[in-house]
């Protein structure tokens, strides 16, 4: 099945090395090869250290890719943007990142942090208009537009996260990576945040990059899913196809670590271990596998042969 519409975001063959020494380079992201659609959200999972938020970083120009081709809505901006390309990379592609607090200026007013794009770019004509602007998508995110003279130490948890995501939204943007932006919240909480995600995209249709290490809210919020492991993006699909057919070992073992809300059924689970070196694995060797719709994994053909089997 061949999808005809045009990617918001087209990544191909990124690469993000970080060299530490003469003789080590970290090679964070090696060869991740994903399309992201205009409305849609693309869930990236993965163990802490696997390079999710390297990809993120990378794609919003963070950090300057290594390698690869990153285009997003027909500009490419994998090399030196111009001026006119960075203005449209930085209004049109936002981020809510991680820590909710570390990532607010704890001497600014609410109403500052999120104008501060507003501000940047010149995105009003007035002072009135720049308030009515910020009092709006306070009430978009489920906060009262008096919180904006509040500084961030006077809210929660939740409801920084939720100034985060109002000063990402305030822009207007087409495409929002969220940067494991529930996993510092408390579970009723999270719950909070990515259904307000699931009204706003309704609303505005921004698409979203959502990355996550908790697979079960992945599949609740996310239309497709990578996997990835130690920089490269191991399998991708559907959720249904993830979830319904696991093909690559190290999918197998992240699905089966899932909990189950059933204590009969819990204690019968069992969780299958993957150690990369023993499975004797080459990610570097093999190449993507289409198995069927828009599920593909990264293997050899002898190693889908072996699976398939299993």
């Amino acid at each position: 099945m061949i999808d005809e519409r045009t990617p918001l975001l087209e990544v191909k063959g990124l690469k993000q090395h970080f060299r530490m020494n003469r003789s080590y380079t970290c090679k964070a992201v090696d060869g991740v090869d994903f399309v992201l659609y205009p409305g849609e959200t693309y869930g990236l999972v993965g163990e802490s250290g696997s390079g999710k938020s390297t990809i993120g970083r990378s794609l919003i120009r963070l950090y300057s890719p290594t390698g690869g081709k990153i285009t997003f809505d027909g500009m490419d901006i994998s090399g030196k943007l111009s001026r006119q390309n960075n203005k449209r990379l930085r209004t049109e592609m936002q981020m809510i990142f991680q820590d909710p607090m570390a990532c607010l200026n704890p001497r600014k007013k609410v109403e500052d942090i999120i104008a501060q794009g507003l501000d940047i770019h010149h995105l009003y004509k007035n002072k009135a208009e720049r308030k009515e602007k910020v009092a709006d998508i306070l009430v978009k995110v489920g906060l009262a537009p008096e919180h904006a003279e509040r500084y961030p130490h006077q809210f929660s948890g939740g409801q920084r996260q939720r100034v985060g995501i109002a000063r990402a939204l305030v822009m207007n943007p087409k495409l929002i990576i969220a940067d494991e932006c529930i996993s510092a919240l408390d579970v009723s909480i999270q719950a909070q945040v990515v259904n307000l995600m699931k009204d706003i995209q309704k609303e505005t249709g921004t698409a979203y990059l959502f990355i996550a290490h908790d697979l079960s809210m992945v599949k609740y919020i996310s239309e497709r899913i990578g996997v990835l492991h130690m920089g490269h993006l191991v399998e991708t699909g559907t959720k249904d196809e993830i979830f319904a057919n696991p093909v690559h070992p190290y999918t197998q073992s992240l699905l089966s670590a899932i909990p189950v809300p059933n204590p009969r059924t819990e204690k019968s689970r069992v969780t299958q271990s993957y150690d990369y070196k023993k499975a004797g694995i080459d990610y570097n060797v093999g190449t993507s596998h289409h198995l069927g719709g828009s599920h593909y994994v990264l293997c050899t053909d002898e190693e889908l042969a072996k699976w398939n089997k299993a």
